[in-house]
């Protein structure tokens, strides 16, 4: 049952992100884009209920074995290869249409909150050298634009507005 709660809870989390995002381009006159995020909200990561993925990516689960481990490294390529809102679905990540650079940072910052990180920090640190984007691409313009569209204002900016 954990198997199921955890990734029916990260579904929901990523399908929240989606509706808000969704409904914040569609308030900028982005509605395409909206609507179209708010439907793959719906629909996020529901090959982890099937085949290798469900097999062998169990959340939480440490793969001691090296056959466990290798398992685990094919579902994770099989749901990456799979679900479009994976740079490795289009082969870059400057290849992927919008709405699933928007899906891609809904999943991004459900996945922050879950484990207790900085979404921001993901991007700077992480994502930026693992598909190679600088803060000046279109692509870093792009999610960031997401991600303050997403993303609720700090305290003292608020204060400061």
């Amino acid at each position: 049952m954990d198997k199921v709660r955890s990734i029916t809870r990260h579904m929901r989390n990523v399908e929240d992100n989606c509706l808000l995002l969704g409904e914040k381009l569609i308030e900028r006159g982005e509605i395409e884009l909206g609507h179209g995020l708010i439907a793959n909200g719906f629909i996020h990561d529901a090959s982890k209920f099937h085949g290798i993925e469900w097999d062998n990516m169990a959340p939480g689960t440490i793969a001691n074995e090296e056959s466990a481990k290798l398992k685990m490294k094919m579902a994770v390529n099989h749901h990456r290869r799979v679900n479009p809102h994976h740079p490795e679905y289009w082969g870059e990540i400057q290849k992927m249409p919008r709405v699933y650079v928007a899906e891609m940072v809904c999943d991004w910052k459900a996945r922050s909150e879950e484990f207790g990180s900085s979404l921001k920090d993901y991007i700077n640190e992480f994502a930026t050298k693992r598909w190679e984007f600088v803060k000046d691409d279109k692509t870093y313009k792009e999610i960031m634009l997401f991600v303050d569209l997403l993303c609720e204002k700090p305290f003292e900016q608020i204060a400061q507005t």
